[in-house]
């Protein structure tokens, strides 16, 4: 078997994304928007955005929380899987992020299906208890807060929640217990919950795509509220 190089990752992933996701206008508008104001091409990519609108559509949900909004593009994958009256709450922490996510979001005409709250994360999930429980959940934030977004994504979920947290892999350094930067030692902390925690059932995958050598983790809420 070959080894991976960066053109054949990139190759397949141009092949892939042309074959099962194809283009799209108000997608391909939103890249171009976020680079127009200068924000980091962090989005998922498109492959991981189908998957993420067939895990919604799979799991049948209609409440979705999406922490970390960007420039809207997951956000507006995530919405275009909902059925009617379905609805996406998602966080971003930067006011101006979310007023391009806000643009986006109308643009692509799923405005009706999505609310986008500004505010930390931290800050903003505890506002959301007391009402309907979320269907899935996606966490594409700040890594170091990992394992408070996963415990309120079972606080907020139910049992059969779906959990999907991303940017697991870290180019490998995931695997590096003496690692120190901190999004690896988030994402680390973040993997043992799901591994540990009683409320969880987890999975992952490494990613090779366009935007390089990653993963993503799956989960489903087995035991919902707060930790025991």
């Amino acid at each position: 078997m070959a080894d991976p190089t960066v053109e054949t990752v990139r190759r397949v992933d141009a092949y892939l994304t042309d074959t099962l996701v194809g283009r799209d206008a108000s997608l391909d508008a939103v890249i171009a928007a976020q680079h127009e104001a200068g924000m980091p091409a962090i989005e998922v990519a498109p492959v991981s955005g189908k998957m993420l609108h067939l895990l919604t559509r799979i799991s049948g949900a209609r409440r979705v929380l999406e922490i970390g909004t960007l420039g809207g593009y997951s956000t507006i994958w995530l919405a275009r899987a909902l059925p009617e009256g379905g609805r996406v709450v998602s966080i971003e922490a930067e006011p101006a992020n979310a007023e391009v996510a806000r643009r986006n979001v109308e643009n692509a005409g799923v405005t009706d299906r999505v609310e986008v709250r500004v505010g930390r994360g931290t800050d903003v999930l505890p506002t959301l208890q007391g009402g309907a429980p979320f269907d899935l959940v996606f966490i594409d934030a700040d890594k170091e807060s990992n394992t408070t977004y996963l415990d309120w994504a079972a606080r907020l979920g139910r049992p059969g929640t779906v959990v999907v947290l991303d940017n697991i892999g870290r180019n490998g350094e995931v695997a590096d217990p003496d690692a120190t930067d901190s999004k690896v030692q988030g994402t680390r902390r973040g993997l043992a919950m799901l591994g540990e925690d009683p409320r969880f059932d987890a999975t992952a995958l490494q990613t090779l795509d366009r935007k390089g050598w990653d993963g993503i983790a799956v989960a489903i809420v087995v035991a919902a509220g707060p930790r025991a």
